[in-house]
């Protein structure tokens, strides 16, 4: 070892950051987590937010996507002896309509079909034949989510997807990943309800449904928990944290909270050490890791000296806000659709493509959306730990809106600032949950709303409340995810790298840029 405190030092520990420390644990560096909130973990927290007794996902909730992770295969056993623990939902997320109907998707496949078949007899055929279709088509497209963004891996998925799918089928494949999801759903189905059920999992990362490139989310989502659930965290979402903390601390590493880092120094276009409030130096042998937003990394760095990057980093563009709703519930809504609907982990409401559509466009202007898209999960109908007996939880996700408010859609709301902007928008998401879910107050026990500038102050990351930390429009994925040329993590410091969402491939719980910069240092 150099006479560095440590080999590696990461800013910010973001389930990315934990994942990036386990493997280079896992090869004998000596690691040093800071972090400057006063719990790990980033957005993926659970807290008491409401009533004693009542578990809150702060915004993330679903975990399949690390349950599933290529870093979960290789760690998983370690997590699971360190107290790991996911509840599988069998009844996966559905969608409300206004004319008081539903459907959702669920891990029985003959029940999604039976229910598609009452929509559209072509539907239902055609779901038979993606369903068939999904393990080889998901293998590539699976394959291409999870590639470092490289000459070497893009041309072996290629020669890989010709041999599987041959010219035409590949070329289908590519035309699906480079389409919106109204495009796709519009030639694949054609039931509307079946089309608004799947494509608000686009607008989860950014991709509203006239945007190229979302059509791969829908798909995933859909068919990926038909064939193997949806999973949150027993207890709670930070049941990975938790397990990721302890597995680190008895690997030798440690992660210590309230601790913040506001410089990264460098010379000679070497990053050397970090700095800490109070003036403290650290030092690293191998690697400073930051996982942080571009702009905190241009600020944290003051420049690296190369001007295409620092552009890219001042230029990176941000996804519109959240508003999150925690609700503490005597019962679980009644929905006004059907008694089923309380078995499901999320039910989202959002009746056609047109009401995303605005509800994504009129926060881009600036404006509170009239009808935004309400996302409302249920995590006490899969996993009744998180509350008292009998008692449930309801996540209620909007998205978008505004990080910064310009005016109301609606005309109703005059405020622009947040903190006096959020009480009544959070009045117009409950009263479209009401239409839906009648006597819905009636049950509510306690209430926390929290702002896209709340969600901002907890966790620098969200800018603006964006909680995928950055669109991931084409223009900014990818290869240019962050900046043209650094989308495998490194910058133009030696020693300097960057993680999260920010970097490809970009936001989910899967912890993809972790798990490729991990293995690409080690």
């Amino acid at each position: 070892m150099s006479n560095a405190d440590h080999d590696a030092i990461i800013i910010g520990s973001g389930h990315n950051s934990l994942v990036c420390a386990l493997y280079l644990l896992r090869a004998g560096w000596t690691v040093r987590v800071l972090e400057r909130a006063d719990t790990p973990g980033g957005a993926v927290k659970t807290v008491d937010l409401t009533e004693p007794g009542f578990r809150h996902d702060w915004a993330a909730m679903n975990v399949s996507n690390f349950r599933n992770s290529a870093f979960y295969a290789d760690f998983g056993a370690a997590l699971e002896r360190q107290g790991v623990e996911f509840v599988t939902a069998e009844n996966c997320f559905a969608s409300v309509y206004d004319d008081g109907t539903w459907f959702g998707v669920g891990t029985d496949t003959d029940a999604n079909i039976a229910r598609i078949a009452a929509l559209s007899e072509r539907d239902a055929e055609t779901w038979k034949t993606l369903t068939d279709d999904f393990p080889s088509r998901a293998a590539t497209v699976g394959g291409l989510m999870s590639s470092p963004m490289n000459w070497s891996a893009l041309a072996g998925l290629g020669f890989s997807a010709l041999r599987q799918h041959g010219w035409a089928g590949t070329l289908d494949l590519a035309r699906f990943a480079l389409s919106s999801p109204r495009d796709w759903l519009g030639r694949t189905f054609e039931s509307e309800k079946v089309r608004a059920a799947l494509a608000p999992w686009g607008m989860h990362v950014d991709y509203a449904p006239d945007i190229a490139t979302g059509a791969i989310f829908p798909y995933l989502e859909a068919f990926g928990d038909q064939a193997g659930g949806l999973s949150i965290g027993k207890g709670g979402a930070d049941t990975i944290i938790r397990a990721m903390v302890a597995e680190i601390e008895a690997q030798g590493g440690s992660v210590e909270c309230g601790t913040e880092v506001t410089r990264i120094l460098h010379e000679d276009r070497k990053a050397q050490a970090v700095e800490i409030a109070g003036g403290a130096r650290i030092t690293a042998g191998k690697a400073i890791i930051a996982n942080v937003a571009p702009k905190a990394l241009a600020r944290l760095t003051g420049g690296t000296g190369d001007t295409g990057y620092d552009e890219g980093l001042d230029t990176f563009r941000h996804a519109p806000g959240t508003v999150m709703i925690h609700l503490a519930m005597s019962d679980l809504p009644d929905w006004r659709a059907g008694p089923e609907l309380r078995d499901y982990a999320y039910v989202t409401i959002a009746p056609t493509l047109d009401v995303m559509a605005l509800a994504y466009q009129q926060p881009v202007a600036g404006l509170l959306p009239e009808e935004p898209m309400i996302v409302v999960g249920q995590p006490t109908a899969i996993d009744p730990s998180r509350a008292p007996d009998g008692k449930h939880t309801l996540w209620l996700q909007v998205r978008m809106v505004p990080g910064e408010i310009k005016g109301d859609a609606a005309d109703q709301i005059d405020a622009t600032d947040w903190e006096t902007a959020l009480p009544p928008f959070a009045e117009r998401v409950l009263d479209i949950v009401e239409r839906h879910a009648p006597g819905l107050r009636g049950r509510v026990l306690g209430m926390r709303a929290v702002s896209p500038r709340d969600l901002e102050a907890d966790n620098p990351n969200l800018v603006g409340g964006d909680q995928v930390c950055g669109s991931h429009h084409l223009s900014q994925n990818a290869v240019f995810r962050p900046v043209r040329g650094y989308s495998d993590g490194s910058t133009p410091l030696k020693g300097l790298y960057h993680t999260g969402a920010a970097v490809w491939p970009g936001a989910s719980t899967g912890a993809g840029p972790g798990t490729l910069l991990g293995q690409m240092l080690t």
